[in-house]
């Protein structure tokens, strides 16, 4: 008997998607497995559709939307009809769709045991903080949700606060996969003089790196901060590096491959995140990075963001600031004791298995197979 055709449509380059490459290696063994994405085939797939990249998902047709006629506007997006024309005389068991923008492309195809959309944020408050978008493209995604995201036989989302936001608004009963990092064979290191901080991550002002610099110099404690940043905004990495240049405490480093993260950030003993709330979907991260934190057996140390903060009390790992300020890390540093970041980073050791991705990884496949085995 062959093996039931599932489908992965993702709008992104799958074989550097470290969220949509985590299904790919979870499902391939038991599927037939074939992708839609942009770039190279990921690895174990029996066949890839590339979209161009010049046929950017993001490219609707301005004035479409905002007369509101949404419909064509998304069948009218190049990088959609690209995939239905090369999906057009193909049969699946099953769809998976990352992103509201792939899910009604998925449910065209008519699998015939069902799509399963998995939503990476909540789409509709995505930039909620830019007048034009909200005005505009919020609309279109609540309507491409409304149409096509209901549609779903099954849905999962990043976090529970999202989960419910899209319960509330839509009606969409969706699990929680988050996006944890791959479980790491590492043990908690001894802890350091000076204990040594670090952030890993995209360089962006909007991630609140500034802060954590302002706090760092400003505490009493004996600390370091080692930073690790992706040149996503080169003009605000080089104020960074200013920055490290000119302090005693902060060294900048290059950025390491994701597989290498894990082992660098075990050199360390804390790591911070904190993200301030600018939009909904900040309120609400479970980032990837809060778990690589995690299974490099470090404490972590976050603001106030409510998923993270319930995930880490839950867990003991580490410490919440009263606020998203440097103020706010400068006393939760202030308060730091060898003895205090031993315990934490013991938390995160006893933690790992359970919050890593293996374990969330299994919510995707019991999902897929109660569609394969119609018990939608």
């Amino acid at each position: 008997m062959s093996a039931p055709r599932l489908l992965i449509i993702s709008y992104s380059p799958i074989a550097s998607d470290a969220r949509v490459l985590k299904q790919v290696r979870r499902l391939a063994g038991e599927y037939e497995l074939h992708t839609v994405g942009y770039g190279p085939a990921p690895e174990g797939v029996a066949g890839h559709v590339r979209v161009p990249d010049e046929f950017a998902i993001w490219r609707y047709d301005r004035s479409a939307v905002v007369v509101r006629r949404y419909s064509s506007a998304y069948w009218g997006n190049r990088a959609i009809a690209f995939a239905a024309d090369a999906l057009s005389d193909t049969e699946w068991d099953v769809v998976l769709a990352n992103d509201v923008d792939a899910v009604g492309l998925a449910l065209s195809l008519k699998p015939t045991s069902g799509v399963h959309a998995d939503l990476h944020e909540y789409a509709p408050r995505q930039k909620e903080d830019v007048a034009q978008w909200r005005r505009f493209v919020a609309p279109f995604i609540r309507w491409m949700c409304r149409e096509f995201v209901t549609k779903a036989s099954s849905v999962t989302t990043v976090g529970q606060g999202i989960a419910d936001e899209y319960a509330r608004e839509f009606g969409i009963r969706a699990g929680v996969v988050t996006n944890a990092a791959p479980y790491a064979d590492l043990t908690a290191t001894p802890v350091g003089s000076p204990l040594r901080l670090v952030h890993s991550g995209a360089a962006l002002r909007d991630r609140n790196i500034t802060a954590i610099l302002d706090a760092v110099e400003a505490t009493r404690s004996d600390v370091e901060l080692s930073l690790y940043l992706t040149p996503n905004d080169p003009v605000f990495l080089d104020e960074v590096r200013d920055r490290a240049a000119a302090s005693d405490r902060i060294t900048l480093h290059d950025p390491v491959p994701y597989d290498e993260l894990s082992a660098t950030l075990n050199a360390h003993d804390v790591g911070i995140h904190i993200l301030p709330p600018v939009n909904f979907n900040n309120r609400w991260a479970l980032p990837n990075k809060f778990f690589d934190y995690v299974q490099a057996r470090l404490g972590v140390i976050i603001g106030p963001s409510p998923e993270m903060a319930r995930v880490l009390t839950e867990h003991g790992f580490g410490a919440v600031a009263g606020g998203f300020a440097a103020v706010d890390l400068t006393a939760v540093l202030d308060g730091l004791t060898p003895a205090s970041v031993a315990g934490w980073k013991q938390g995160s050791d006893a933690s790992a298995p359970e919050l890593s991705g293996e374990a969330q990884v299994e919510a995707w496949a019991d999902a897929i197979a109660r569609l394969v085995g119609g018990r939608a």
